[in-house]
């Protein structure tokens, strides 16, 4: 694997194994520190080899179940194990160009029987069979594989293109669900609170009622025990003919209001009279049928 270093001493560094020949042939590993060799009897340092770990960035272009082409980016951490440092000195003469061998054959074996998707969420089933067959080759000669890291999964442009459209339209969909449901909501409330106004509306119109009914009924009777010979329905007559003016007087002060036509005479406010009179004894009458 590397020349022979025919000297009288040598430090290995650390980190670092030698190979020691005699006459040519494997005779032992020089651990780090000062050695000395005997030129005379054959010694001579064959050469070192790092023990630290090594990193192999290895790219694989190769095509899923559902034929979508996939480069993968995949990095290996191996080292060479110090016992059997001789092995990895002699049995192999380019270990990276034999471990980006063995990775691009595991990967494009098992890939293809993928689909995308089943890619993406078990890379490192794919990670793991890399390693086991590296563990089992490279183990002979003399290296150990530290780590599989399966980096990245890039599909081809197009396809990441479509997978974005689909995403971005399922998200579309979600959304209009979502806003569906809130406008639905928003309308059942508004409906529900107009039902609401509409009931309050009514008790208020309704209580309205019932108290001018109750003034009315009293502002009679006081009447009428004040001023001696006067019947109910006269009293009832001067109050609507008062209202009757006052609400004359109220239509000319407002500002806002335009022209009203509104017929006028004795004759007429007689016929408002009845009408307000019935519908007080119809209210009474009412009122009394609720209590029984």
């Amino acid at each position: 694997m590397g020349n022979a270093y025919c000297v009288m001493c040598s430090c290995v560094g650390q980190a670092s194994v030698g190979v020691v020949e005699r006459w040519g042939r494997f005779d032992r590993l020089a651990q780090p520190g000062l050695h000395f060799f005997n030129p005379l009897a054959g010694e001579c340092l064959a050469g070192f080899l790092s023990t630290r770990i090594n990193s192999l960035d290895v790219k694989i272009e190769t095509k899923t179940k559902d034929n979508v082409f996939v480069q993968l980016h995949c990095s290996i951490q191996y080292r060479v194990v110090k016992e059997n440092a001789d092995d990895a000195f002699y049995e192999l003469q380019n270990p990276r160009e034999q471990i980006q061998s063995y990775v691009f054959d595991v990967v494009r074996a098992h890939v293809p029987k993928m689909n995308l998707d089943a890619l993406f969420e078990q890379k490192s089933d794919v990670a793991q069979a890399v390693l086991e067959e590296l563990e089992k080759v490279m183990g002979a000669y003399g290296y150990n594989i530290e780590h599989i890291l399966m980096v990245d999964i890039i599909p081809d442009p197009s396809v990441r293109k479509a997978m974005n459209e689909i995403n971005a339209a399922q998200r579309m969909q979600l959304a209009s669900v979502y806003k569906g449901e809130a406008e639905k909501i928003f309308m059942v409330k508004k409906a529900e609170a107009e039902a609401e106004a509409k009931y309050l509306g009514g008790v208020g119109v309704a209580r309205q009622r019932q108290a001018i009914t109750d003034g009315l009924r009293e502002n009679i009777l006081n009447f009428s025990h004040k001023v001696e010979g006067t019947s109910a329905k006269e009293v009832m007559d001067l109050i609507m003919i008062t209202q009757y003016f006052d609400t004359i007087k109220d239509l000319g002060n407002s500002s806002k209001n335009t022209t009203v036509f509104i017929p006028h005479g004795p004759g007429h406010v007689r016929d408002i009279g009845e009408q307000i009179r019935n519908g007080m004894m119809e209210a009474s009458s009412a009122q009394v049928n609720l209590m029984e």
